[in-house]
């Protein structure tokens, strides 16, 4: 304010007040460009998939993620109705089924006993045979099991350029039928044995669940040159987190309790395609949940006597 002396005393008040109404001006000016920083709406997640990106691609989950239940009860249900086995092979598919369909999340027991069925039912038979089989049981009881949400988000990688694979613990023949049909790349599934194009009813190797999945996943990224970190891939059960985990982008979809919990810890994005939030899921009561089993099994059986 020495600077000045040399106005008048109205001049200088005049002038000091200017002073500081600048300065307060300033001062808010600053404060404001902080508090509209703070309240500003987030900005938009960056565009992803990301269109174009050829070292990315996605992995899907099959059972309870791209579709209603398990490929493999499905396809029990079309080769009994071809006369593959008899009604209590039925009655146990459709009690694992229906213990599937209530529970929502895979029983490794009950997983370890469909596959040896399926095993012991497919043995003797060629390889070309299932597959055209598998074609007609796709038509008879999964193409209307899809969930539109799930193939939506396989879509939309497609229509990024990327590709994209089933990884199931399913049989290799059965994924790639499905993943044929929803025009995706193809399909990581278990592997049977077969001779000369005749099935043995062994496995090659082990079936393809859970870290085995991830391991599959990490061979053909590999193979592929793909970035993991620029993948994406989704599931409805905890035990496919090492494959969730492996990949930059992973979605829980359909998640059962474990993988919702995981999920939400680590702020992976969850989606929820089934109906009513499947309420059910973790709280029917004990008698309920024998009612459906047995009621799984009793419409099995009735289906068998109707087709007597």
């Amino acid at each position: 304010m020495a600077a000045l002396g040399w106005l008048t005393p109205h001049r200088r008040s005049a002038t000091a007040r200017s002073v500081l109404a600048g300065e307060a001006s300033a001062e808010a000016a600053r404060k404001t460009s902080q508090l509209l920083e703070e309240t500003a709406p987030p900005a938009p997640e960056p565009q992803f998939p990301v269109p174009g990106d050829d070292r990315a691609a996605a992995f899907f989950d099959l059972d309870n993620t791209v579709m209603q239940g398990a490929a493999i009860f499905h396809f029990g249900r079309g080769l009994y109705k071809r006369k593959f086995f008899q009604r209590r092979e039925l009655a146990r598919f459709a009690w694992q089924q229906a213990w599937f369909r209530l529970a929502g999340v895979e029983d490794p027991e009950h997983m370890q006993d469909a596959r040896e069925s399926a095993l012991s039912i497919v043995k003797g038979h060629r390889v070309s045979e299932l597959m055209t089989i598998g074609e007609e049981i796709y038509d008879e009881y999964m193409a209307d099991r899809i969930w539109p949400g799930t193939r939506a988000l396989a879509q939309a990688h497609l229509d990024a350029g990327q590709k994209v694979w089933l990884v199931t613990a399913a049989p290799v023949e059965t994924a790639t039928i499905i993943a044929r049909r929803l025009g995706l790349t193809g399909a990581l599934g278990t592997v049977a044995e077969s001779v000369d194009g005749v099935y043995t009813g062994r496995l090659v190797g082990e079936p393809l669940h859970g870290p085995a999945k991830a391991e599959a996943v990490r061979a053909l990224a590999a193979a592929e040159g793909l970035d993991l970190s620029r993948c994406a891939a989704y599931s409805d059960s905890h035990n496919d987190i090492p494959m969730l985990s492996l990949v930059g982008h992973p979605y829980a979809i359909n998640p059962d309790a474990k993988l919702r919990r995981y999920a939400r810890e680590r702020e992976w994005r969850l989606r929820d395609y089934r109906t009513g939030r499947k309420a059910a899921k973790v709280g029917i009561p004990a008698a309920a949940g024998v009612g459906a089993l047995a009621g799984g099994t009793a419409a099995a059986v009735a289906l068998h006597r109707r087709r007597r």
